[in-house]
C-alpha cells in the first residue's frame, strides 16, 4: 500500500505512523515548576542526539485540558532542568500510569506510588526505582509544525550534566543494559521490552 501522509488516506483504522517507527525509546521525564511541585511523564517521542557534548531530546506535543501546553514542557522552560529515567519491564504500570492526564501541580511520581530521590546537579528528583537516571539542563525549545493551532508541536532539548547507573548494572566494566528490560513503545497501545542483543563490528 502507499498513501500521502499529508492526505492520511491509508484506509486504516488506525494512523499506522507510530507503528512503523519502532521500537521508540520512553523519556521518563521528571520535572518541577517554579514552585517546587513534582510532574512526571513519558514521553516516546524521546532519545539520545548527539554525545559529545551529550544530548537528548523528547517532544512533548499537543495540550492539556486545563493548559495550553503539557506540564512537562511549561516546567521546562520555567525552571530549565529536567531528569530522564529508564523505564524498565519493572516498573512499566508505574511508567503507564503517569501518563495519566492530570490536573497541574499533581504530582503523579507519588500518585503513581514511585519514590523520589534527589538529584546531584538539578533540581528535579529521580524516580528511585529507575536503575539509570540522566540529569539534564536545557539547551533549547524548538517549536515544530502543527495541523492543529491548538495542539502544538515541540522539540525540547537538553544537555546531559550528570549520570547515575545502578552498580548491578555495571559489569566488566560495561553496561550491561539488557539485564535492566528497558521497555520501548511501539504503534497503537503496544510495547516490547529489550531482553536480547547481538553483537557486529562496523567495516574498515
Amino acid at each position: 500500500m502507499f498513501y500521502e501522509s499529508s492526505r492520511n488516506d491509508h484506509g486504516l483504522t488506525v494512523d499506522p505512523f507510530k507503528a512503523l517507527v519502532v521500537p521508540r525509546p520512553i523519556g521518563w521525564i521528571t520535572t518541577i515548576d517554579g514552585r517546587g511541585r513534582v510532574n512526571l511523564a513519558p514521553f516516546s517521542f524521546f532519545n539520545g542526539i548527539a554525545e559529545d557534548p551529550q544530548m537528548v531530546a523528547f517532544a512533548p506535543g499537543g495540550r492539556k485540558a486545563d493548559r495550553p501546553i503539557k506540564d512537562s514542557r511549561a516546567n521546562v522552560e520555567e525552571t530549565g532542568e529536567f531528569v530522564c529515567n529508564l523505564a524498565t519491564w519493572d516498573l512499566r504500570e508505574a511508567m503507564n500510569a503517569t501518563s495519566a492526564n492530570l490536573p497541574a501541580g499533581v504530582d503523579e511520581m507519588k500518585a503513581a506510588g514511585l519514590t523520589p530521590a534527589p538529584s546531584r546537579l538539578v533540581r528535579p528528583p529521580r524516580v528511585a526505582e529507575s536503575p539509570v537516571h540522566l540529569e539534564c539542563r536545557l539547551w533549547k525549545v524548538i517549536d515544530l509544525p502543527t495541523l492543529d493551532e491548538r495542539e502544538p508541536n515541540c522539540l525540547v532539548i537538553g544537555q546531559v550534566v550528570g549520570i547515575h547507573i545502578a552498580d548491578d548494572l555495571i559489569k566488566d566494566r560495561r553496561v550491561d543494559i539488557v539485564a535492566a528490560r528497558p521497555i520501548a513503545r511501539l504503534g497503537y497501545s503496544e510495547y516490547t521490552v529489550v531482553d536480547s542483543k547481538f553483537s557486529m563490528r562496523r567495516p574498515g
